[in-house]
């Protein structure tokens, strides 16, 4: 079985039994809990990163940097960091719902829960949580499915990632109505990651959506290279979370590369 058939599959249960322990009816009421901060503006920056927090992922058994996520979120927002992503699929990934509540108060930042949605329930737990934002990932989801996700979000003054990996995707997100739409540089199907992605489906983005390039982002020239075709944001997790001086990392990531520097690179 494919990776995101079985994260789907996998997901069903889980829902099933979140619902059981906190029906829908008494999540709401929850989701008042924390003021929404506003994701969009913080990734409509040209070259806002958008730094990751995960323990681990399926072909990597733990991060150099996932030992302590409240010091690594503080990392993150004093180097310059635009917002926090945190993966909630704790099987996989290591981290949950609760570490978008605990890391929320740590930081300032807004902060999206990334997790594998195939029903609105987790979206309102998402925001019950205390996420501004989630993933919304077109291939698990039909379009009459994804738009009225999207309109759960923005009942629950949520902003929305949509993120794509073919040319139909980035089309069918565009006919959802999607206003930041993430191409994912990782085929999920091989876990393979080329940038080439964001390169080749750039150009289909409308120029009233914001572009976010996910993952193998490693330099501020790979940053450089795909503004100029069309990005505007960046999410990047395991370059950070295995640095061995993330602070740095980051701070070499969101610096603007000097005219010198760019005119150097063309060159080379």
């Amino acid at each position: 079985m494919k990776f995101l058939d079985q994260v789907a599959a996998d997901k069903q249960r889980e829902v099933a039994a979140a619902r059981l322990v906190t029906p829908l009816a008494s999540l709401m009421p929850l989701t008042r809990r924390h003021a929404v901060r506003d994701f969009r503006a913080a990734v409509s920056r040209p070259g806002a990163v958008i730094a990751e927090l995960k323990a681990r992922t399926p072909t990597i058994e733990s991060f150099r940097n996932s030992t302590s996520l409240h010091r690594q979120a503080a990392i993150y927002a004093e180097n310059g960091a635009a917002a926090i992503s945190i993966v909630t699929d704790p099987a996989r990934f290591g981290t949950s719902l609760a570490d978008v509540t605990s890391v929320r108060q740590t930081v300032p930042l807004p902060v999206i829960a990334k997790d594998f949605v195939i029903d609105s329930y987790q979206i309102v737990a998402a925001r019950a949580a205390g996420a501004d934002a989630v993933l919304l990932i077109v291939r698990l989801l039909d379009l009459e499915r994804l738009k009225s996700f999207l309109a759960t979000t923005a009942e629950l003054g949520m902003a929305a990632l949509v993120e794509t990996h073919s040319e139909s995707e980035v089309l069918a997100a565009i006919a959802a109505g999607a206003a930041i739409i993430g191409i994912n540089n990782r085929d999920l199907d091989t876990m393979t990651v080329s940038l080439d992605t964001t390169r080749r489906l750039a150009g289909l983005v409308p120029d009233d959506a914001i572009l976010i390039s996910e993952s193998g982002i490693q330099s501020r020239t790979d940053i450089d290279d795909l503004s100029a075709c069309g990005a505007t944001a960046f999410l990047v997790g395991g370059s950070l979370l295995a640095a061995g001086d993330p602070a740095a990392a980051l701070r070499a990531l969101t610096t603007p590369s000097t005219e010198h520097e760019r005119e150097e690179r063309a060159l080379s």
